[in-house]
């Protein structure tokens, strides 16, 4: 692959003609490419920066310290080195995920809601910092929503429809420098969401797999089907090149499934480098509650996706030991993820 393609996102989008264009040329070049960049603005620049810098102060301190950031209520907070796997196999990431910062005193987390709960803050600047660049990042993505949606042939609205009240949520990285044993960073896999939104360091170690004509795609949101390991060591996987200013973006499932298999969830994986290196995922979500059908069903089938049931299947199999997946199934609180699945069914 030669150089990622950046565009440039307009102000606002509103279904003028050249919004159509260059919702023709996303669709188009993710069907190509399966991966874009957007380039950032000043403002989005600086708040990058600055959530980098706090993710190094934060990971810069002891095991010990940033273990307390754990929470038994949402999978937000403090993931350690080799938590996660993938495929089997151990990853090397260091992760601190932030999923949207519930209250205590709301009556979701009162009433049991599966993955609902404060954010484990370390401190305010952290805080700050992050709330800064996911207010920033959102912006980004349902601007991209909206062209995407034109750029299917869709309405404007199509897919941000999906997003209000989304269940937005974000994984700040650590992967340490490779070592004489290994230079495994995180193992190929597709993302479980919507759509991807990522920044990272000047270091480089994320490789995409394109789509590849006639190339069997796992559906990754089906319990027998995953995408974790597929073609880990199976040529084609190009090397996204840092830049500075910009965003890398690509579909995740919801996007595959959407769009019947017209946009491939992108596969992806880490190596890592010379010294350490940080990155931000964004995903850009449904909201909890929203139950996501295809865009066009010409088959007459009633598939579909309900997201918060989705997304706390895809967290309790990733990270089955974690005190969150224990207080989940210790509390029955999958009970109460069924009746909200009925309720958006029915409503």
């Amino acid at each position: 692959m030669t150089a990622l393609r950046t565009f440039e996102l307009p102000d606002s989008v509103s279904g003028t003609t050249v919004d159509r264009i260059l919702g023709r040329q996303l669709v188009r070049t993710w069907e190509t490419d399966g991966i874009f960049q957007v380039a950032a603005t000043a403002e989005q620049d600086r708040t990058t920066g600055e959530a980098l810098a706090a993710s190094r102060r934060f990971f810069a301190g002891s095991l010990p310290e940033k273990a307390k950031f754990v929470s038994d209520l949402t999978y937000s907070g403090y993931i350690a080195s080799g938590e996660e796997v993938t495929a089997g196999e151990a990853d090397y990431s260091e992760i601190f995920t932030v999923c949207p910062d519930v209250p205590l005193a709301d009556t979701r987390v009162a009433e049991g809601w599966p993955c609902h709960g404060p954010v484990p803050w370390p401190d305010e600047d952290y805080r700050a910092a992050m709330k800064n660049y996911l207010h920033e990042v959102g912006e980004i993505g349902e601007k991209l929503l909206e062209l995407v949606a034109l750029g299917l042939g869709a309405d404007l609205d199509q897919l941000t429809w999906l997003t209000r009240n989304g269940w937005h949520h974000m994984r700040v990285l650590r992967f340490p420098a490779r070592s004489a044993t290994t230079e495994r960073g995180i193992g190929a896999h597709t993302d479980y969401g919507l759509l991807v939104i990522a920044a990272q360091d000047d270091v480089g170690g994320l490789f995409i797999r394109p789509p590849v004509p006639g190339e069997p795609r796992n559906r990754n949101w089906l319990p027998e089907e995953s995408t974790a390991g597929m073609y880990q060591d199976e040529e084609p996987w190009h090397f996204v090149e840092p830049e500075p200013r910009v965003f890398t973006v690509f579909p995740g499932d919801i996007l595959q499934f959407l769009t019947g298999g017209r946009l491939l969830s992108t596969p992806h994986k880490v190596r890592l480098a010379t010294r350490e290196r940080y990155t931000l995922a964004y995903f850009h979500e449904p909201s909890f509650g929203a139950t996501v059908r295809p865009l066009s069903s010409e088959d007459g089938s009633d598939e579909y996706i309900h997201y918060g049931t989705h997304f706390t299947n895809m967290f309790t199999r990733c990270y089955p030991d974690r005190v969150t997946t224990q207080r989940i199934h210790r509390e029955e609180r999958l009970v109460t993820l069924d009746r909200l699945r009925a309720r958006s069914l029915s409503g």
